[in-house]
């Protein structure tokens, strides 16, 4: 009887113990996340009228093994190729050819840090948004300028998306203030404001905040009448659009939101049409986490002890109008980390923050459909 009970007791601290530890975890980290104001969600993402629910069904792999976290995609149509910055550093050029394998990557420029944002500047130069060395200028000829680490006396922790204006003004974001690209889990998570939207003028090197307090500023994309220009907030699942022309110079109002999706890049194709990253597809553990502080505590705790928790998926593109109304939406329930997309003839490329290439659909062959028949 006696050894029955000794078991029974040895079980049952076997189960509390664990139990015990992770409550005292839990009170001890300091890492305190803050409510999210999710009154400004609808209950479901909106209506997309076209689909493809299989991206990665027709997609073929470009620059296989040779492009570390493709993050922006941006075009050169003078030169035939596409910029993208690598995780190790470098900005590549990849000449894309009729087969995806026959890809040629150029390792062009590194930077030393983690070129995220990428925009063609107007003198055969690239813009560069990295994540630690600030908003940044590759001449033609490969080298690096500093045009901005800072702005009101703030350092840049995360400088993160870019565009230029026709008159090359360039506008950019920084995702946090306060935390770093090696902690940016921790400011999604926070529910804590830290982004900003700023603006750097080359003829004057000003910088200057247009807006601020957002969740997470990600990516960028001046209208194509330069009207406006649209930026991403990742955490809010939006994106907004801040006025620079006309009677509402200096507004801010929602461009699209309720987004079905993380919104991370965004790149206008010239042909009247916007896409957007989508980071990761709205999941149910996901929208618990936006609504109950304590459960991304304890996502951020698994993180820190255990590595980070994969719960992305339905990851893709979303293809908007000028005037933000969704058109079609490409994803993959297997499918995380997308970064952006850029359309290029008949064929959509997209990037990515964790894989070795680049992938493209054709979108001929593999078009997105009535969403009523996706659905059937």
């Amino acid at each position: 009887m006696s050894k029955t009970i000794f078991c029974s007791n040895t079980f049952l601290l076997s189960l509390l113990l664990p139990v015990l530890a992770a409550v005292i975890l839990y009170q001890l980290d300091p890492f305190d996340p803050a409510p999210l104001p999710t009154h400004e969600f609808s209950a479901q993402p909106i209506f997309v009228p076209l689909q493809n629910p299989r991206l990665l069904g027709g997609a073929e792999r470009v620059g296989f093994g040779e492009l570390l976290g493709p993050e922006d995609l941006a075009y050169d149509p003078k030169l035939g190729v596409i910029y993208t910055g690598c995780v190790d550093g470098w900005i590549k050029r990849v000449t894309v050819n009729e087969s995806a394998a026959d890809s040629v990557v150029e390792s062009w420029v590194n930077t030393g840090g983690r070129p995220l944002g990428l925009v063609l500047g107007h003198d055969d130069d690239v813009i560069v948004a990295d994540a630690f060395k600030g908003l940044l200028r590759a001449t033609a000829d490969g080298k690096l300028e500093v045009l901005t680490t800072e702005a009101e006396g703030v350092e840049f922790k995360i400088t993160d998306g870019v565009d230029i204006t026709d008159e090359g003004m360039i506008y950019f974001t920084d995702a946090s203030s306060k935390y770093d690209l090696k902690e940016a889990l921790k400011d999604i998570m926070g529910g804590r404001p830290y982004g900003r939207f700023m603006s750097y003028d080359p003829s004057t090197k000003q910088t200057e905040v247009l807006v601020r307090d957002i969740y997470f500023a990600n990516g960028v994309a001046v209208s194509p009448d330069q009207q406006f220009v649209v930026f991403c907030e990742t955490v809010m699942r939006r994106c907004k659009r801040y006025y620079i022309q006309g009677e509402k110079k200096g507004f801010v109002d929602i461009f699209i939101d309720n987004l079905p999706g993380v919104p991370d890049n965004i790149r206008y194709d010239g042909e009247g049409q916007y896409w957007i990253g989508l980071h990761w597809g709205i999941t149910f553990s996901f929208d618990l986490a936006q609504r109950y502080p304590f459960i991304r505590k304890v996502m951020a705790i698994v993180e820190k002890y255990r590595g980070k928790p994969h719960l992305e998926k339905y990851a893709g593109v979303l293809a908007v109008d000028l005037e933000g109304k969704p058109i079609a939406h490409y994803y993959d329930p297997a499918l995380a980390m997308t970064t952006g997309g850029i359309k290029i003839a008949d064929h959509l490329y997209c990037g990515s923050l964790d894989e070795r290439y680049i992938f493209r659909l054709n979108l001929t062959q593999y078009p997105a459909v009535s969403n009523a028949v996706t659905r059937s």
